[in-house]
């Protein structure tokens, strides 16, 4: 089928476009955080990247890193049309989640970042890790 707008028109429309985050993901780690007991937590916070969660009090940032968006060596299948423009994309996504990381880790805060496979295979462990990291933030506060 052939597209009605040319290819700059059509370049036009699909930026203008927005996500609307990993909702499925978050919403299941919401449930999850919820169900743990863990509270004190806000979404998408005007921090550098935008945190999925995060524990303000405890200065804790929790990302909800989807495998394809963010080249998850594990789970990743680069596709095999268009090559050169999603290796470069996944790569500019990467080297902005290093940035993002070390920026919120240079103002104090911890950051975790949940794989989007590890949490839908087992969310347990996605928990574990941030109620570990909860927890372990309070008793540094403490002392």
């Amino acid at each position: 089928m052939t597209d009605v707008f040319s290819k700059r028109k059509r370049s036009e429309v699909m930026a203008r476009i927005r996500g609307r985050n990993n909702r499925s993901t978050e919403l299941l780690l919401a449930g999850l955080l919820r169900r743990a007991g863990l509270n004190g937590w806000r979404r998408h916070l005007p921090l550098p990247g935008r945190p999925d969660f995060a524990f303000v009090a405890r200065r804790l940032a929790v990302f909800c890193d989807g495998c394809y968006w963010h080249g998850h060596k594990s789970c990743y299948k680069q596709p095999s049309t268009n090559v050169l423009y999603w290796r470069n994309k996944i790569a500019v996504n990467r080297r902005r989640d290093r940035r993002v990381t070390r920026l919120l880790r240079d103002t104090g805060w911890r950051v975790l970042r949940i794989w989007e496979c590890t949490l839908n295979h087992n969310p347990v462990r996605s928990v574990q890790r941030i109620t570990r990291a909860w927890y372990r933030r309070v008793r540094m506060q403490v002392q």
